[in-house]
């Protein structure tokens, strides 16, 4: 089964199903003051071995003394091999030799304090009460400076005592000269900011350096100790139990402190040891992707951190009157269906709307049943149906307005921080592969902008008071300036440098007509085929999207291509690149790997390809707006400004702006985004607009 589960990849199966004790023990899941975890029904505590060396090197009394240890005996970090496979760890804290201190004391406080002041770098990590920072408050926080030895400081929940304790901490915090390493320290430093307390200095975030080394891999601590490391850290949850329906997940604050002590040191350390497993594979790599590391991906931490922080208040009356007025609309859509229709089924169960279509109104299904002997009605199968069946199309809109209802509208309010009063949400500056960012908790790269009724909840995004107002900057059409710019495409290239309307200036060549001829249902096409053609779209799908038949989609791409041959060029060049390298690279040298570029299954390979003609648009865009975020935000603090950038939203940045500092940061704004990749031969726009909420902006 072992040798199946390599096979296929299954990690998580292997690690549940054939865990054995020399896989890795762990520490004990304890909870509350029984010792009890609420997922599991053991009782009783036990405390974790430290096993020290013989000599009592290991042991509390002495913080900082030096311990000897025999290499032969330490876990050293192993080379990941091509087609290795670990259900987990080969070592753990239980079979490691390591030292971790509790510092409980001021007197010991001031001694790690010193020790810390003196150190170039410091591996730093938080354990807190929330996963969501802008909410949590420090249960302790815990350093290294050497590997395999480690400090804890617990603080009390108090929140006037816990202030003092991180006030002794300022000066390394603040430092400006001590390089802070971490795993994913945007949430370190936000929990920080919670305290009025700034982590300074340069950063070091090893969740950024594996993602940059292998994007399309998991970034989290565990994943990279067991695979870089053959080490399997202590998980979470077997100190605070999963978070499961009806059970409320304990926090590290019900967690007896030595079990603490010795997970959080865990962390400090082992993020250590992964700082020097990665180090010298980004210089590996090459200066580019050093400078990637260190110019972009690092500083932006800075930028997202103070987004967070800062948050985005919303109107939750406009959103409670909203709401009413979609429920309004769901209800006559659904007695609309139901009429064309001519029965009633639940239009909100895929089954029944899959009978209803298929087997009762005989409309032609245009796919294969689900293994279920379920018809699918995914949004391909019903907007193909659409063209010639309005009771699809109008379904389509109901789940549009559901979900628009439910995940945004009624679910916005909810998630309002009850001590800022505004939503923070999480930017994942190592989630996509191609290197943009995403969000969650809520996710507003997501909402809804093709309708009028999704561009409307836009409107609930207002200024933080009566003094701020809403700017939005947006770079207008981005990536086709950038295909322009990469392929060198000469009638593209030339369109934007004429400051032509880059849809009007296909439509006119891909109908043959002259530009003041064309009309608004060319142009519309034309958008639709300029912004498919990257995505790698083909005749079926332009088809689909524009109601056409399949022959005039394929007539209109070969019109397409014969005016911008330079594009079909570079498509070709990209693939044949991404075939005899394995990656294709952005501007600024960002990679992405692509194993399946020469697959032998077709459907893997041409996906591959897709990527490959794709990533180097789009990680350039992202890219680009990265570092005129990084710009910006250094160039408003230079000035002294107050006004704080809040959202970050595809090619679109959101400020919360004084009024008294409109004048001056409009130009500051627009001047770093158009700037930020320098000597372009295609010239960047960037659209700014200003207003009360964030639609009137837009």
């Amino acid at each position: 089964m072992l040798e199946i589960f390599k096979e296929l990849e299954f990690k998580t199966l292997a690690d549940a199903i054939l865990r054995s004790p020399w896989a890795g023990a762990s520490l004990p899941a304890t909870s509350g003051a029984e010792g009890t975890n609420p997922a599991d029904k053991t009782t009783g505590t036990k405390k974790p071995t430290s096993k020290a060396p013989a000599t009592g090197a290991g042991t509390q009394g002495n913080l900082f003394g030096e311990t000897e240890m025999d290499s032969q005996s330490i876990a050293s970090p192993l080379e990941p091999q091509e087609g290795t496979f670990h259900t987990r760890g080969t070592h753990n804290i239980e079979n490691t030799e390591h030292t971790y201190h509790l510092v409980d004391t001021p007197e010991k406080r001031a001694e790690l304090i010193a020790l810390l002041k003196k150190s170039k770098a410091i591996s730093y990590d938080s354990e807190t009460t929330a996963l969501e920072a802008p909410q949590a408050d420090l249960v302790g926080f815990s350093f290294a400076v050497k590997t395999f030895e480690a400090w804890y400081v617990p603080i009390p929940a108090d929140r006037a005592e816990a202030q003092k304790i991180v006030e002794e901490f300022r000066q390394v915090f603040e430092d400006e000269k001590i390089v802070k390493i971490g795993q994913n320290l945007k949430y370190d430093a936000i929990v920080l900011l919670n305290y009025d307390c700034e982590l300074r200095g340069p950063y070091w975030d090893t969740m950024l350096a594996h993602y940059l080394l292998e994007p399309d891999l998991r970034h989290n601590m565990n994943y990279m100790a067991e695979t870089l490391l053959n080490y399997a850290p202590v998980k979470i949850e077997e100190l605070i139990g999963k978070k499961k329906p009806g059970i409320k997940q304990g926090t590290m604050r019900d967690v007896p402190i030595d079990i603490v002590k010795e997970y959080a040191g865990e962390d400090a350390d082992v993020t250590l040891r992964l700082r020097d497993v990665l180090k010298p594979k980004l210089e590996e790599g090459g200066q580019v992707l050093v400078k990637l590391f260190e110019e972009v991906e690092t500083p932006l931490v800075k930028v997202l951190t103070d987004i967070e922080h800062a948050g985005v208040r919303i109107d939750p009356d406009f959103l409670k009157e909203y709401s009413s007025e979609l429920a309004v609309l769901i209800v006559a859509l659904e007695e609309k269906i139901l009429k064309e229709a001519g029965f009633n089924f639940n239009i909100a169960s895929p089954k029944q709307v899959g009978e209803a279509l298929f087997d009762q109104l005989k409309l032609p299904y245009p796919g294969k049943k689900m293994k279920s002997g379920q018809y699918s009605t995914d949004e391909e199968i019903l907007s193909e149906l659409a063209v010639n069946h309005p009771i699809c199309a109008d379904i389509l809109s109901h789940r549009g307005l559901m979900k628009l209802k439910s995940t945004y509208v009624d679910a916005l309010p909810a998630l309002v921080n009850p001590r800022t009063g505004r939503v923070h949400s999480n930017f994942n500056q190592a989630l996509v592969a191609s290197g943009r960012l995403s969000s969650q908790n809520p996710n507003l790269q997501n909402i809804p902008i093709r309708t009028a009724e999704g561009r409307k909840v836009r409107e609930a995004f207002i200024p933080r008071d009566a003094e701020h107002v809403i700017l939005s900057a947006d770079y207008s059409q981005i990536e086709l300036r950038l295909i322009a710019e990469i392929s060198g495409d000469k009638a593209m290239l030339e369109a934007f440098q004429n400051k032509l309307d880059i849809h009007t200036a296909t439509a006119a060549g891909v109908y043959g007509v002259p530009l003041d001829q064309v009309t608004s249902d060319q142009r519309r096409a034309a958008k639709t085929v300029n912004f498919s053609i990257i995505y790698g779209a083909g005749a079926s799908n332009l088809s689909q999207q524009l109601g056409i038949k399949r022959t005039e989609a394929k007539e209109l791409i070969e019109n397409y291509f014969r005016q911008y041959s330079g594009l079909r060029g570079y498509m070709t060049s990209i693939v044949e690149f991404a075939r005899s390298n394995g990656y294709v690279e952005t501007m600024l040298g960002r990679r992405r790997y692509l194993r399946d570029i020469n697959s032998g299954n077709g459907m893997m390979r041409s996906m591959s390809e897709r990527v490959a003609i794709n990533t180097p648009i789009q990680g350039s865009a992202a890219d680009l707006i990265k570092v005129a975020m990084i710009n910006i935000r250094q160039a408003m603090r230079e000035a002294g400004l107050k006004s704080q950038m809040i959202l970050q939203v595809h090619d679109e940045l959101v400020f919360d702006v004084r009024k008294d500092e409109l004048e001056r940061i409009k130009p500051l704004i627009f001047d770093k985004m158009t700037t930020a990749l320098p000597n372009l031969k295609v010239p960047i726009l960037v659209e700014i607009g200003v207003g009360e909420n964030w639609l009137e902006a837009h």
